[in-house]
């Protein structure tokens, strides 16, 4: 469920709309959404952790969506057709149809920072998966020669033809004949039917050795699959032990990552946010980020 924070006093809407300084930034406690205590990690994990912190690219997102959710007639618009749509199509298409609910994972700054890249950095082929309307992916494209994208929501879809992503079908993209630099596997782990069967699929379509997989999972663990206008649980139930953030972490690690094959390579927490509506001006989770490659290249069947 998304947690909220709320700006909504005259003094707080300045700050940030003033470019959320950093007086302003702490005073609504962003840093709690980067804090994590190493020692907590397992020990095969602790040198992987990167500290992240709230940065430009981040800022300009919160900025962006106060000043949205700042439009009350475009909010109240948004608010009856959700509504009115509710019943009939996803929340996601909803969205999509409405040109609402943007996501923010990392900044383009985090992004090279997590794959230890330059920003002059290049690689053929990128590929994120679910990637919603495509806003995510922008920040990542700039490093490919070829970015390719999948979706089931169909106006999302849409808003990816229309940044000239070449978007593929959610069960053609393992079978095109080619293999990807960089898989992109965002939130989408508790948002799928079969977890181990993706990840599978995603390892096999990697350049070995070169190949990366970067991978963010909301924490805690509760996954829902997304069928029309409902939710259910997955088929298969990925348990993620561990009561705090940190115990997750090296559990993913440890027992769901290693057994499929991948080593991590680096690791950070991030805040994973959305835009915000009429209520409240931006939505906010606990994401831990990874950065996954193949370990091996053994020839195994998924879990």
């Amino acid at each position: 469920m998304w947690t909220w924070s709320y700006v909504r006093s005259p003094v707080a809407r300045l700050l940030f709309t003033s470019g959320l300084s950093e007086r302003g930034a702490a005073s609504i406690d962003t840093q709690e959404w980067y804090r994590c205590c190493p020692d907590l990690l397992g020990e095969s994990v602790q040198p992987k952790f990167i500290q992240s912190h709230l940065d430009s690219g981040t800022k300009a997102f919160l900025k962006q969506s106060v000043e949205k959710s700042g439009c009350l007639f475009t909010q109240l618009y948004h608010s009856f057709l959700s509504t009115v749509l509710s019943p009939l199509v996803s929340r996601t298409s909803i969205n999509g149809f409405l040109g609402r609910g943007s996501m923010f994972v990392f900044s383009a700054e985090q992004f090279q920072q997590l794959l230890r890249i330059g920003p002059e950095w290049k690689a053929e082929r990128l590929l994120d998966l679910g990637a919603g309307d495509g806003g995510v992916t922008q920040v990542m494209r700039g490093h490919f020669r070829e970015v390719y994208a999948t979706e089931v929501s169909l106006p999302m879809k849409w808003h990816l033809q229309r940044r000239n992503y070449k978007v593929l079908g959610i069960d053609d993209w393992q079978q095109t004949g080619f293999q990807y630099d960089v898989i992109s596997c965002l939130n989408l782990l508790d948002r799928c039917d079969d977890p181990l069967h993706l990840l599978w699929d995603i390892k096999r379509s990697l350049v070995p050795n070169t190949g990366r997989l970067i991978l963010a999972a909301v924490l805690p663990f509760q996954p829902y699959v997304e069928v029309g206008a409902h939710w259910q649980h997955p088929k298969q139930n990925l348990e993620i032990k561990g009561k705090t953030w940190e115990e997750q972490v090296t559990n993913l690690s440890n027992e769901v990552f290693q057994s499929m094959g991948f080593e991590v390579e680096a690791v950070t927490r991030l805040p994973y946010l959305c835009e915000g509506d009429m209520y409240n001006d931006y939505y906010v989770l606990d994401n831990a980020v990874f950065v996954l490659r193949a370990s091996d290249n053994r020839e195994e069947s998924a879990h």
